[in-house]
């Protein structure tokens, strides 16, 4: 059974790094496991901030500009090619994690069969892999729009003010009904020492359950990964419905 973890928030809120925490947890705690990182940001930042410049994405499968670096062999079919042209954009990042790129999505209201297609060939690909993380653009919605997938924890990435909490409602609204019976909390990001009393209260006040708290780390760059956030995550790993050790 694969475990699926989706971080979501808007652009700046810490998304990466956050990303980054937890694919170093999963390493550390499960050694064995093989990971997917599924880049759905439209930055595509996830790639960039380890170093690789990816340019194959799921969208040019879509598209029809996605050319296989071996060709296509005869006989094969449109489905087959499918998972086959996935498999060619799929970049290894060390032995056991792996990372995708999908860039732009389509719309499910096309009825183009390669709507459906795409959707039953990325279920495929993600069931291969004990651990998932999608790095969303937004929120769960865009996402759907790709691939129909059920997330055992969504976690909405707000930084600690009035305008990030009212922010996060709209995530919520948005992406409850793709959860489908799974565990969807706020985690408050960048936290100083500003009081953040009255965040937490309008977080409690829409109802949105807080499922941790990460400080704010001052020395933080956009390519290193940050112990100050991954020591925070360990500290509510707890709560989450993932695996545990």
């Amino acid at each position: 059974m694969t475990a699926k973890l989706a971080i979501m928030g808007k652009s700046g809120s810490g998304k990466t790094t956050i990303v980054k925490a937890f694919l170093k947890i999963f390493k550390e705690t499960f050694p064995d496991k093989s990971i997917l990182l599924f880049d759905n940001d439209l930055t595509s930042e996830l790639g960039h901030s380890f170093g690789m410049d990816i340019r194959k994405t799921i969208y040019g499968i879509r598209s029809g500009k996605h050319e296989y670096k071996t060709g296509i062999p005869d006989n094969m079919s449109k489905q087959e090619y499918i998972e086959w042209a996935l498999e060619d954009i799929t970049e290894p990042i060390d032995e056991n994690v792996d990372i995708i790129v999908s860039w732009f999505v389509g719309s499910k209201d096309c009825r183009c069969p390669i709507t459906k297609q795409l959707n039953d060939a990325l279920q495929k690909l993600i069931e291969r892999y004990d651990m998932v993380i999608f790095d969303c653009e937004f929120d769960l919605k865009y996402l759907n729009q790709l691939v129909d997938v059920d997330m055992d924890t969504a976690l909405i990435v707000a930084n600690p003010t009035d305008d990030s909490a009212h922010l996060a409602k709209r995530i919520e609204e948005f992406s409850a009904k793709h959860v489908a019976g799974g565990q969807l909390g706020v985690v408050l990001n960048k936290v100083g020492t500003k009081d953040i009393y009255s965040v937490i209260e309008l977080l409690r006040r829409y109802e949105l359950e807080i499922l941790g708290v990460i400080p704010y780390d001052q020395n933080l760059t956009y390519e290193k990964e940050s112990k100050i956030v991954s020591d925070a995550i360990k500290e509510f790993y707890f709560r989450l419905n993932l695996p545990q050790a």
